[in-house]
């Protein structure tokens, strides 16, 4: 009987040794070294009815570069963030919360194509993912539903029926044949995602993997699986909430900052087409601590409304707390207020929230920020029809931001009478219709005197 060989890998980042080591040198974490079985074939072994065919090397002047038609996938959202659609031959990952809406995405997706699709689970019957087709409300006449775990099975169900796209839900259960470890360990989801990367590169098929997350966040399994797929998407949001937002973390065939938004319905998801529209809430009354700043997602504009509350601090301590905003870029604005505009902070709480449970990086909502913080701290509401566009830097200047006309044209689009910029793009922007005033300024202790007159 011949002898079993046992590996030893990273859960974290799928380093591989031989034998237990409690720090793993490639990703310095403690502990997350684990004894795997290994029994691999040998190299010309066929998995399923698929057989890998072998490449040669060519000279870069001899290869020529194809057209790629893109595939839409009847979800503006999706092809928005995919980069203009589906690319064939691509391996995309999507990864999010258990209940989010993963499979609920993509099942959506794969009964709207008018193309044959293969759609696997490892985690539910095609009695339950039945169930949920019915619930949506689309009927599909070319989708094919397989309750199915072994990649051997996909391999040659995949051969019989020929789909132009296959969906694997997820790859955390699938299991190959020629490893003896367990589903989901990081020798199995290595050897699956490297074959459907095979698959999908030689058939020109794009394959969907979903994927699970660990409690930090970050999709499970060796961090290695990013690297080896195509497009990684991650699908957020509270489950408590009704709004879902896509994102970009890698994408090898366009940008990574698109974004786009869902609303989780009874009857599935449903598209958001013009995301500041539900961002931003009516208002009954001027209330101070609010305002508004125009943001870039990609090449789509937002308005997001922003919250700030300022209460004298109880303990010795004042806290600085933020939701969907960096700490860090909040403690700075604050610094800038204090020393520049006068504020006395040092004794106040500070609680920042950008609305909608949005994450937001873009430095131009520092402008927003600022008003929002100084408006409840002096109490004075402004106006719903203002809103901003513009960095701060530490010399309380108003800086410059990209892409100013997007902003503005989405704010007129939206109602907005009046919006602040840096006093340097009041020249470059182009304003074609006069239903919007634009606000130059260039220091943010201007911003206040022309909003509240002090």
């Amino acid at each position: 009987m011949a002898k079993q060989k046992t590996v030893f890998y990273c859960q974290n980042c799928g380093a591989e040794s031989a034998k237990w080591v409690g720090k793993c040198p490639s990703c310095n974490e403690w502990n997350t070294y684990v004894e795997e079985v290994v029994k691999k074939e040998g190299s010309g072994a066929m998995v399923g009815n698929f057989r890998p065919a072998p490449s040669e090397p060519r000279l870069i002047q001899d290869v020529s570069p194809e057209v790629v038609n893109r595939i839409e996938s009847g979800s503006v959202e999706l092809d928005r963030v995919l980069g203009g659609g589906i690319v064939p031959g691509s391996l995309i990952l999507l990864g999010g919360e258990p209940g989010i809406g993963k499979s609920t995405l993509l099942l959506q997706v794969a009964i709207k194509l008018d193309k044959k699709i293969l759609y696997v689970s490892g985690e539910e019957s095609a009695e339950q993912i039945k169930l949920r087709a019915e619930r949506i409300g689309i009927k599909s006449e070319s989708c094919y539903l397989l309750a199915e775990t072994g990649l051997n099975e996909v391999f040659s169900n995949a051969e019989k029926i020929r789909p132009e796209i296959l969906v694997i839900d997820s790859i955390q259960t699938l299991h190959s044949d020629r490893l003896e470890a367990t589903p989901g360990s990081v020798s199995q989801v290595k050897e699956c995602t490297s074959q459907l990367l095979k698959y999908a590169k030689q058939t020109h098929i794009p394959v969907f993997l979903v994927g699970h997350i660990n409690k930090d966040g970050a999709i499970a399994g060796p961090k290695v699986l990013e690297h080896m797929v195509d497009t990684v998407l991650q699908f957020e949001g509270d489950r408590n909430m009704v709004y879902r937002i896509l994102r970009t973390i890698k994408n090898r065939f366009g940008s990574t900052a698109e974004l786009g938004i869902y609303e989780m319905q009874g009857t599935g998801l449903r598209e958001v087409t013009n995301p500041s529209e539900i961002l931003i809430l009516p208002r009954e009354e001027n209330m101070s601590g609010v305002a508004i700043g125009a943001t870039m997602e990609g090449n789509r504009p937002l308005l997001i409304e922003v919250q700030a509350l300022v209460s004298p601090a109880t303990y010795g301590t004042p806290q600085r707390s933020t939701t969907g905003y960096d700490p860090k870029r909040l403690n700075m604005l604050l610094a800038v207020l204090e020393k520049r505009i006068g504020l006395r902070l040092s004794s106040q709480d500070v609680f920042l929230n950008i609305a909608g449970g949005l994450k937001i990086q873009d430095p131009s909502l520092d402008m927003a920020i600022c008003a929002a913080i100084y408006s409840s701290y002096e109490e004075r509401p402004i106006s719903e029809k203002i809103c901003f566009a513009g960095e701060i830097g530490l010399g309380g200047e108003v800086r410059s931001v990209t892409q100013i006309d997007s902003r503005i044209m989405e704010a007129e689009k939206l109602g907005f009478e009046k919006i602040v910029i840096s006093r340097h793009q009041s020249k470059s922007a182009v304003v074609t219709n006069a239903n919007i005033k634009v606000i130059p300024s260039g220091k943010l202790s201007s911003v206040y005197s022309d909003l509240f007159g002090s």
